[in-house]
């Protein structure tokens, strides 16, 4: 029996954009086990560190909240550091015996830079201000380079929201259920 973590993390979408002074992360909101839809308004993005760090999940949600919980004891030690917050979790994941069973990945942003985490030790930091994870991540990812290459006038919001609602028109693990969170990276 393969133990090893599946290499897709299905069942949702999450983008983040940095674009033109202003931070959004946002997530559709459907949970599924299987092929089975369990809930259509799940929340799956959080604010940590006294609402300026940003955080969504793609994977297991018990997995995400027990790294959630990690990554904001990471934060509270390094004083919302946001990179050393996230290396020294993706450290801990890989290496320890029970987080690295864990199967989802985060994606986290401050004013300043967006970051996905996973359990394989990666910290990555996109080189155009937009992160896509999940099983429409893809989906999401496009259409939000489109939007900024294309339409630049539109806000972050704008961009998270309608890449959010192309990969729910094609991805079946993905609703049109959006929660968005903002913070203001021009301050």
């Amino acid at each position: 029996m393969n133990n090893a973590p599946s290499p897709l993390i299905r069942s949702t979408t999450v983008v983040a954009i940095r674009h033109n002074g202003r931070v959004v992360l946002g997530s559709d909101g459907q949970a599924t086990i299987g092929n089975t839809i369990m809930k259509h308004h799940a929340n799956k993005v959080r604010m940590l560190f006294n609402g300026k760090i940003l955080s969504g999940f793609a994977g297991s949600t018990a997995d995400a909240f027990t790294l959630f919980e990690r990554f904001e004891e990471k934060l509270e030690q390094y004083r919302g550091q946001l990179t050393r917050s996230a290396v020294e979790l993706a450290k801990d994941w890989r290496t320890d015996r029970y987080l690295r069973r864990l199967e989802a990945l985060l994606a986290v942003a401050s004013e300043d830079r967006i970051l996905l985490i996973s359990g394989t030790g990666d910290v990555i930091e996109p080189d155009d201000d937009i992160l896509a994870i999940g099983s429409g991540g893809s989906f999401a990812l496009a259409a939000a380079r489109a939007m900024k290459i294309h339409a630049p006038d539109l806000s972050a919001k704008d961009m998270v929201t309608e890449s959010l609602r192309i990969a729910a028109g094609i991805c079946i693990y993905t609703n049109e259920n959006i929660t968005l969170l903002e913070i203001d990276a021009a301050k």
